[in-house]
């Protein structure tokens, strides 16, 4: 990928296939089509997972019933067709061998592809749960479009939500600033990152967050990869910046309703950790970024 960043939902083994969307009949047959398959999503972030030759996999399972339009058509994977949809639990459908799992505890272990449609699933699902009614007139709302819309009673067409957030590397001279949140246990830390406002550009967003985050002025912001982050709808920006020049590197101002503490750290800290430094899951941008700048270091060596 470029920029040196792997980033699981990269692959395109998922054709989002638009055009059937857009037809009832279209959809109806995709259905009825012998391979076919229905990933169910429970409480949210719960995923059925199966295993085979001991590789996690979701469970996608066979089509039963009827459609309605609380199945969410996502597309096609290898020509057959695939939908997905809020359940409350099995069903008709027999226990997966996997149980039931959050993303965060499989996703890791998953394939690429299976990140790519457990990712849209996730954000499809949440965001239908979201909108049961109309912001415009508080009436109630029914999907259309194979899930990717939702019509309200004026004939209104509500799309599903992406909020922009930044999320950035802040170097200076080989180390790298990590912040604990508030609501994190004790040693977990990550990258900065806040949401886009209003009004404002992905690189405006980078230094407002970052000031007000930590009181850390930054400079040479480029944008590096961008990953869709369904916890609950974000588009993650990934950036990079530098400590700004003159800037006291010591001088840290942690926003106490949001960081608990901000630490800078070397490469070997980083690519060594000790037992008590919790990093970002693999499966998120955070994580690649870090990882992306650890390497760098191997490769000046």
């Amino acid at each position: 990928m470029t920029s040196g960043i792997e980033l699981a939902p990269a692959s395109s083994g998922l054709d989002r296939d638009a055009a059937t969307r857009m037809r009832d009949a279209a959809l109806d047959a995709a259905w009825g089509e012998p391979g076919t398959r229905l990933l169910r999503v429970a409480e949210g972030t719960r995923l059925p997972i199966t295993t085979d030759e001991d590789q996690p996999r979701l469970d996608l399972a066979p089509v039963l019933g009827e459609r309605n339009r609380e199945h969410f058509y996502l597309g096609r994977v290898d020509g057959s067709a695939l939908f997905c949809t809020a359940v409350d639990g099995s069903g008709s459908y027999p226990e997966p061998s996997g149980g039931w799992q959050h993303p965060f505890s499989i996703g890791d272990a998953l394939s690429p592809l299976d990140v790519e449609i457990m990712t849209v699933a996730l954000a499809i699902t949440n965001w239908h749960g979201s909108m049961p009614f109309s912001a415009r007139d508080g009436g109630p709302t029914t999907a259309a479009q194979g899930g990717w819309a939702r019509i309200d009673s004026q004939g209104g067409e509500h799309f599903p939500r992406t909020d922009p957030a930044v999320i950035v590397l802040i170097e200076h001279e080989d180390r790298l600033l990590l912040g604990s949140n508030v609501l994190w246990e004790a040693g977990r830390f990550s990258l900065l990152a806040g949401f886009v406002e209003a009004g404002e550009s992905a690189e405006q967003a980078v230094v407002r967050e970052v000031q007000e985050e930590s009181g850390v002025p930054l400079e040479d912001v480029r944008y590096v990869a961008s990953q869709p982050w369904p916890f609950p709808r974000s588009l993650m920006l990934g950036f990079r910046a530098r400590l700004a020049t003159g800037a006291d590197p010591e001088a840290l101002h942690p926003d106490p309703t949001e960081i608990s503490e901000l630490r800078w750290f070397s490469r070997d800290e980083l690519s060594h950790p000790s037992p008590e430094l919790k990093l970002p899951r693999k499966l998120s941008i955070a994580r690649a970024l870090i990882d992306l700048w650890v390497r760098e270091g191997d490769s000046e060596q």
